[in-house]
């Protein structure tokens, strides 16, 4: 077994224990693999243990990345070309940068304004299907990070829902660091409470809006998310920092 597919399962090993630990599915858990810093060949290696979505936050970076991934699957041994990957924007985002990002990802996590989601909208090729959406939501009201205020969320998602070419699909949350366990759980069970309170008030106007979606929880904070209702974690040196060997997740 290669180092690579050594760590990624070590990931969804302490993914799946935490899922357990609440009588919840293992395949309730999607990983998000943070590729951003990492080189494409290095994302080559998770594809080739089995990863498929990967997060990205820096653009010009990733839309590299993304050609010589997509350059090396096409041109090498195998059935590297039917591959299907996800790719997952979750860097900010500025208002010059949103028609790369609609032409060239899957999924956004960090939609904060409704104009960025207008322009992601109007600049979605017609051909692709709609672009996931999550909300980004200062959970912990920081002054140094991005995010909706949790009041402002049910309004900013009631316009986004009405945007075609996009599928809004839920909220993401980076809370204030903290090694308190409680802390932890408190954040990520307010973005699910708002969550909620979303899916109860949109429904009722959209029935078939899919809001399933609680885009939180890193390396550091990964169990009380998953805890807590996480449907996607994002991991990233756990998974390609060569410093993190076979004890290292």
């Amino acid at each position: 077994m290669s180092l690579m597919s050594h760590k990624l399962q070590a990931v969804h090993a302490s993914i799946q224990a935490a899922a357990a630990a609440v009588s919840r599915r293992p395949d309730s858990v999607a990983l998000l693999a943070v590729s951003k810093t990492f080189g494409p060949e290095m994302v080559l290696e998770a594809i080739a243990a089995g990863q498929r979505a990967f997060g990205e936050n820096y653009l010009q970076e990733a839309l590299a990345k993304m050609a010589a991934v997509e350059l090396a699957l096409q041109s090498g041994p195998g059935a590297g070309a039917g591959v299907l990957l996800e790719w997952h924007f979750i860097g900010p985002i500025q208002s010059n940068k949103t028609r790369a990002i609609a032409e060239h990802f899957d999924w956004v996590h960090t939609v904060d304004r409704e104009k960025i989601a207008q322009r992601l909208s109007q600049q979605r090729p017609p051909q692709l299907a709609p672009l996931n959406i999550c909300l980004q939501v200062n959970i912990s009201g920081e002054a140094s990070k991005s995010g909706l205020a949790p009041p402002e969320v049910l309004d900013v998602a009631r316009a986004i829902a009405e945007l075609p070419g996009l599928k809004l699909r839920g909220l993401m949350a980076i809370p204030e660091p903290t090694e308190d366990q409680q802390k932890q759980h408190a954040a990520f069970r307010q973005t699910r409470e708002l969550l909620t309170q979303l899916q109860s008030e949109l429904t009722k106007q959209r029935p078939g809006l899919q809001l399933d979606t609680l885009s939180m929880g890193m390396s550091a904070d990964m169990v009380a998310a998953i805890e807590e209702g996480a449907t996607i974690v994002r991991v990233g040196s756990a998974i390609f920092d060569r410093r993190f060997g076979r004890q290292g997740h």
